[in-house]
Formats: structure tokens, C-alpha cells, sequence
């Protein structure tokens, strides 16, 4: 019996839809399986550079897509090639389930992530579809199989996280807005959580502002509990500012009664402006409403 439930416990992993490796062409491809992802990856890091560490991971949708478009080689179905390393053609164009997107009816669409290593550190973090064609300029790709999700999130946040890695020098912003991205594109609830976390507790208030923007858009409803705690507590006016604005992106119609509330209630001016500019934005029918109200009093 015992036998049995292995071998059909066996035969069900093995049809489970492995992680695509993307077409990577213009490199110099060695695979790797993941293992521990952290001390692979720190392993791997040492080696001579530059040089690009990847792998994919389950996107959070069917239908989510990041690509790149250029004038030579993309429609508005396809993607262009996209170019890891600088000096290219290729311009890049993030695109999170929008209708343009192309839909994966399997419902199995992955992200690829790809770490640039230079001198033992990451300088770029990159995250494509797993259908784009990807040009790596000549660098040596190592391509890790059977990254765990968790892992690959808590590897990112490591990445965004205050102070770099072996250093006391604080990571370019590019960095850590580039790590933030990466994180929403993961499927797991690791990544909601990590955002979170960063939005209410990392030091610096560009961190949390970028975290508080991609909560908006990664976690919609669940997000808005940490983006109102920001407005209402967070000691700084940019961070509050930028929350207010990841209210407006949350889906539907669940942050016009948050920014009315916001107008309403909040005591720092700064705030209120910028909920009631975001209200007249939104062009709903609440906003009209609210705004005859305090202009009839």
C-alpha cells in the first residue's frame, strides 16, 4: 500500500507542469539545479562577472505578462526580444494583466527572474514573461531548476532589503524598486507578506513607499489595511503622500471610499490635497457627490 501511494505520489509530481526555461539566446547557458537557493545563489555570485543568475517561478495569474516592445520586432500579440545587457535596441515595458496582454489559456504562466552579478554583488534584477526571447549579450547565464517560490522571495527581499549585503552602503534605488517588481510577480503568498512587512517596517521611506505602491496593485483588497495604516501613522509626509496614491490603484471601486475618508478626516493638509486630486481622478460618481458636498456647505 505504502508503495503504491509513493509511486502515485511519483507519477502526479512528475506531471505537474515544470517552470519553462525562457529562449536565451547570445549566452553562454549553464544549468544548475536550485537546492538551497540562497547559498547556490551566493555560490554562483563569486564567479568571474559580469554574469546573469535566473530562474522562473509561477506568476500570479494566467493572464499576467511582463514583455519587452520595440519598434523592429514586436505587435502588439508578441514580444519583442529583450535585452538583458545595456546598449540595445530593446525598450522595456512592464505589463500586469492587461488586456493587451497575451492569456495563457493552461493557466500556467510563469515569471522569470534574472539577478546581474557583478563583483560578488547584484546591480540589476530583471523579471520577464516566460515566453520572451531574451538576448544576454554574451554573459554567462546560470539557469537554476526547482526554485522554490518562498525562497526566491525571501532572496529579493534580502536584495531590497537596508543594508546591502556584506556592505554598510546604502543600495541604489533602482535596486530595490527592481526587487520590490520582482516580488509581485510571484504566485506566493510569501510575496504579499514580504511587501507588507517592508511597507510598515523598512527604514527607508522611498522602501516603503515602492512597497506601498505594489501592494496596490499585487494584493488589491488585502493591501488596503496596511496602505490606510501608512496614511494614518507613518512619520513621513512623501511615504503618506505615495499611499494615498496606492489607493487610487486599488481595483474596482475599493479606494474611492478610502480617499473620500481620507479628505475628510486626515489632519495633515498635504494628505487631504492629494486624496482629493486622486478623487477627481477616478471620475466616480461618489467623488461628484463629495466634492458638491463640501463645496455646498
Amino acid at each position: 500500500m505504502t508503495r503504491l501511494l509513493l509511486a502515485s505520489i511519483s507519477c502526479l509530481l512528475a506531471a505537474l507542469p515544470a517552470a519553462a526555461q525562457p529562449t536565451i539566446q547570445n549566452a553562454r547557458l549553464q544549468e544548475r539545479p536550485a537546492g538551497d537557493l540562497a547559498g547556490t545563489f551566493q555560490q554562483l555570485a563569486r564567479g568571474k562577472g559580469p554574469l546573469w543568475i535566473g530562474y522562473s517561478v509561477p506568476a500570479p495569474s494566467a493572464d499576467w505578462n511582463a514583455c519587452c516592445w520595440n519598434t523592429w520586432s514586436s505587435t502588439r500579440d508578441g514580444c519583442g526580444r529583450c535585452a538583458l545587457e545595456e546598449g540595445k535596441e530593446t525598450t522595456a515595458s512592464t505589463m500586469i494583466g492587461t488586456p493587451e496582454s497575451p492569456v495563457q489559456l493552461e493557466g500556467n504562466a510563469s515569471a522569470v527572474v534574472l539577478y546581474r552579478v557583478e563583483d560578488g554583488r547584484v546591480s540589476k534584477v530583471r523579471v520577464f514573461s516566460g515566453t520572451c526571447e531574451l538576448d544576454a549579450g554574451g554573459r554567462t547565464v546560470y539557469w537554476l531548476t526547482g526554485v522554490n517560490p518562498a525562497a526566491s522571495v525571501g532572496l529579493l527581499k534580502s536584495v531590497a532589503q537596508w543594508p546591502g549585503p556584506n556592505t554598510t552602503e546604502p543600495l541604489p534605488r533602482h535596486l530595490v524598486t527592481e526587487a520590490l517588481l520582482a516580488m509581485t510577480a510571484h504566485q506566493a503568498p510569501e510575496a504579499v507578506a514580504a511587501l507588507v512587512d517592508l511597507a510598515r517596517n523598512d527604514p527607508r521611506a522611498a522602501a516603503r513607499s515602492d512597497a506601498l505602491f505594489w501592494l496596490a496593485h499585487r494584493a488589491g483588497q488585502k493591501a488596503a489595511g496596511t496602505i490606510t495604516d501608512a496614511i494614518a501613522n507613518d512619520p513621513d509626509t512623501k511615504v503618506k503622500e505615495r499611499a494615498v496614491f496606492a489607493l487610487s490603484q486599488l481595483p474596482g471601486d475599493e479606494g474611492v471610499p478610502k480617499l473620500i475618508d481620507v479628505a475628510r478626516t486626515n489632519r495633515n493638509p498635504r494628505v487631504r490635497q492629494q486624496a482629493v486630486f486622486w478623487l477627481g481622478q477616478s471620475k466616480d460618481p461618489r467623488a461628484l457627490k463629495f466634492f458638491e458636498e463640501i463645496l455646498l456647505k
